[in-house]
């Protein structure tokens, strides 16, 4: 399994199991079993910290985990994939998934200048919301200052 890989598992599987598991149709689940039969297959090993995920959310995680943030068949390419969620986990913060994001990102070929670029972004987008929020600045208003309706 390439590094690569593994770090951006680290990371979405982290970053998912701290979220509620997304609700699904249970026929459709794989059992736990399956799951980590299926992570071993897919990477070599299973990791410890998949081993604290519920199992009753793991399927869920693992799915989600493999179909957006582990398939290359989706819209956006794994360095813009590790760039976004190394811009969420500054905010969040999560030091797990900066630390693996961080890695996920260069490993996908980001430079040091896009890697703080991105982090930079989530803070501006941060601090104006935090203005806008705490003023109470009229939304309607401001969609048609921004060209909107």
């Amino acid at each position: 399994m390439t590094k690569t890989l593994k770090l951006l598992f680290a990371a979405g599987m982290t970053s998912i199991a701290l979220m509620a598991a997304v609700p699904s149709q249970a026929d459709d689940m794989m059992s736990p079993e399956a799951v980590y039969a299926d992570i071993e297959k897919t990477f070599g090993a299973v990791p410890s910290f998949v081993k604290a995920i519920p199992k009753a959310a793991l399927p869920g995680v693992w799915q989600l985990t493999k179909q957006l943030e582990l398939s290359e068949k989706t819209a956006l390419p794994p360095k813009t994939k590790a760039l976004i969620s190394l811009a969420v986990a500054a905010q969040i913060p999560c030091e797990y998934c900066i630390y693996a994001d961080t890695l996920a990102a260069k490993r996908a070929g980001a430079s040091d200048e896009e890697i703080a670029e991105a982090v930079a972004m989530a803070g501006l987008t941060r601090n104006m919301s935090t203005i806008f929020n705490g003023l109470q600045v009229d939304l309607t208003q401001f969609k048609k200052e921004m060209g909107g309706s």
